[in-house]
């Protein structure tokens, strides 16, 4: 892999850490500016559905600018917002840069996606794909315990005063590494670029995708609660479960990255076969020690090795939309991050305790099964209809 797609990768890792940082946060954060608990929390909401729509139309304005540019004004705006958060005394300004600081990350991650594909070869996606993704599944391992612990020891703004200093070298190394010049000339308009969403591939993937990751941050939001109502460990404890599930992930989407190449489609169904039944194992024995552990890093690598084969396999399915393909894989990422959560806190809210969290979970990658199930049986029907039959053939 090109040393380029390691340094995008460093630029990702800052912008994952700012967007799961706010879990270890949001009290101090709400004592600070005098709102509630669930206004603080709001924060990550926010931020989720600013990637979901800032996805496709950051990716459509930077259509206009050569992909270095693109780059540099999404880094430098990311970077100036979180000046901007650990400075004001408003929470009104301070929920306006976690939009904008998503619009700007999901620009962003858009034209990473594309950027990285196209300095590989065109059966190497999965794996630039993975770099990237690797940059997210670092923030969970390392930067928001980091992030967590700095705002322990001095205070939420630090952690923003962080995620600022670590996107300089990246800001730099995308100004000395990405290649300039003028946007791509040769590629499609924007309109016949979104007509690849009529591609019933593309959007069944997408929605899997979805549903998958949907899953994964569903239990992820609830894990501390999980660990410490449940499982019955100390809070102090909770940053190394957080950074097992991370180390998990970045395993998963190293091995996600491999596979996604080869076309194989036995990652996705076996693995999400797996993920359904031990997100259900997982619920049923929160309460023992060493089985919490043991789901923990399974469950972590399980979800990002199918949720980064899902992406990956995305892009294959977009050949259509070279510039938007990475837009469409971001949105549908992000879908599932904001749903999931929601959905587990529903189950949560009604009183069915916080393992409800994990058996929510299994229920999404159980949809994700159904629906995968019912797509290939239609298309095997349908393959079936055109197919003359013995006794007309001639």
């Amino acid at each position: 892999m090109p040393f380029t797609l390691h340094l995008l990768g460093l630029a990702v890792f800052a912008q994952g850490t700012s967007e799961f940082m706010l879990s270890g946060l949001v009290p101090d954060i709400a004592a600070d500016l005098g709102v509630s608990i669930p206004a603080a929390g709001s924060l990550t909401s926010a931020f989720a559905l600013g990637m979901v729509v800032g996805a496709p139309s950051m990716a459509l304005l930077a259509r206009r600018w050569s992909r270095r540019r693109a780059l540099l004004g999404f880094l430098l705006t990311f970077l100036g917002v979180h000046v901007l958060g650990a400075l004001t005394t408003s929470f009104p300004v301070l929920f306006a840069t976690r939009v904008v600081g998503a619009l700007a990350n999901a620009g962003f991650l858009a034209v990473a996606v594309v950027t990285a594909t196209a300095m590989v070869g065109p059966d190497a996606k999965g794996r630039a794909t993975s770099v990237l993704l690797g940059g997210v599944t670092l923030a969970c391992v390392a930067g928001v315990p980091a992030g967590a612990l700095l705002g322990q020891v001095w205070g939420w703004r630090s952690a923003f005063w962080a995620v600022a200093l670590l996107s300089l070298p990246a800001l730099l190394a995308v100004a000395r590494s990405v290649p300039g010049g003028a946007p791509d000339a040769a590629a499609p308009g924007a309109r016949r670029e979104l007509t690849a969403l009529r591609e019933p591939r593309l959007r069944l993937v997408l929605l899997l995708g979805a549903l998958v990751n949907g899953a994964t941050f569903c239990a992820f939001t609830y894990l501390a609660p999980v660990v410490t109502e449940v499982t019955g460990w100390d809070s102090a404890r909770v940053p190394v479960v957080l950074a097992l599930f991370g180390l998990g992930s970045f395993l998963g989407v190293t091995l996600g990255g491999r596979l996604a190449d080869s076309g194989a489609v036995r990652l996705p169904v076996a693995g999400g076969v797996l993920l359904a039944l031990c997100w259900a194992g997982f619920a049923l024995t929160a309460g023992n020690t060493p089985a919490t552990v043991v789901f923990v890093l399974v469950q972590g690598t399980m979800s990002f090795a199918v949720g980064s084969t899902l992406i990956a396999r995305a892009l294959y399915a977009a050949p259509g939309a070279p510039t938007l393909a990475g837009a469409f894989a971001t949105a549908a990422f992000n879908v599932g991050a904001a749903a999931g959560p929601w959905l587990g806190g529903l189950a949560i809210g009604a009183g069915l305790g916080y393992r409800s969290a994990l058996w929510v979970s299994s229920a999404l990658v159980a949809l994700a099964l159904a629906v995968a199930g019912a797509a290939w049986a239609a298309r095997r029907g349908t393959a079936d209809r055109r197919s003359p039959s013995p006794t007309t053939a001639v």
